[in-house]
């Protein structure tokens, strides 16, 4: 994939449709974007803290816009499948800013963005999200916006008014031009399809936590997007640590040849 384009745009739109649940294994570079779509994945998502660790910045909208740019178009040139960017809060506090950062998203590439509140004002996403679809539409992009709500990460309301609070950011948000909701931390089921009901037709988007139901119990429940977040960059940072550790305390290469994606199929995998 090239620059972002009008049917990359509306393929990655239609893996949202009613009734589909679009399972999205988060990518933080290139060569693992490249595994990802090889394993079968319709589209890549990219994961802000894996992105972010890949590149010695900390999460949590540290990371320059000039490297999250370079990622962005290293990643759209290694794969062919629709692109979606976890834009954090936009790298910048200013409405307008952050469409200049979007605008360069987007000639990286990438056809979709999560957006998040995190601990900030309801009324600033809102500006934001208008921002960065106005931003996309000048440059011809369908730009998908997922506005991200932390009212269950941050357990920003009281326990009983989490699904109220969380549904009221929501329709902000859809006021504002935002194409999906994502709720990270929400696990319950009853809580789950309430929420996927209000927020209806847009589709609902949870995070891998330890607890959460089956993707197929999910989508029962409405869910029609499902991230792995941080998670596969975390095992793989794990991973890595475990088998240094044991390489560099006794020297011995036995544990270095387990599951491995082989020298020759990984440049395979890479020429284009």
């Amino acid at each position: 994939m090239a620059l972002a384009d009008r049917g990359t745009a509306a393929a990655f739109r239609a893996l949202h449709a009613p009734g589909r649940l679009l399972i999205l294994p988060n990518a933080w570079d290139a060569g693992s974007a490249r595994i990802i779509e090889d394993a079968g994945a319709a589209a890549i998502a990219t994961t802000s803290s894996g992105l972010a660790w890949a590149h010695g910045y900390p999460d949590g909208n540290a990371l320059p816009a000039s490297a999250l740019r370079a990622a962005v178009a290293e990643i759209a040139r290694a794969v062919r499948v629709p692109l979606s960017v976890d834009f954090e809060g936009g790298y910048a506090d200013e409405p307008d800013r952050v469409a200049e950062n979007v605008a360069a998203v987007l000639d990286g590439g990438a056809v979709g963005i999560n957006i998040e509140d995190g601990s900030g004002a309801v009324d600033l996403l809102c500006a934001k999200i208008e921002a960065v679809k106005k931003a996309a539409a000048r440059g011809g992009v369908d730009l998908f916006v997922n506005a991200r709500t932390d009212v269950y990460l941050r357990a920003q309301a009281r326990p009983e008014r989490a699904v109220e609070v969380t549904i009221e950011r929501a329709e902000r948000y859809r006021a504002a031009g935002c194409d999906g909701v994502f709720v990270p931390r929400l696990t319950d089921p009853a809580e789950t399809r309430a929420i996927a009901e209000a927020v209806a037709p847009l589709p609902l988007n949870l995070m891998v936590v330890v607890g959460l139901a089956p993707a197929a119990e999910l989508q029962k429940w409405g869910v029609r997007r499902l991230s792995a977040g941080s998670a596969l960059a975390s095992l793989a940072f794990g991973l890595t640590r475990r088998l240094a550790r044991e390489f560099l305390a006794s020297g011995r290469s036995d544990a270095l040849h387990g599951e491995a994606v082989e020298y020759a199929a990984m440049n395979a995998l890479l020429q284009r």
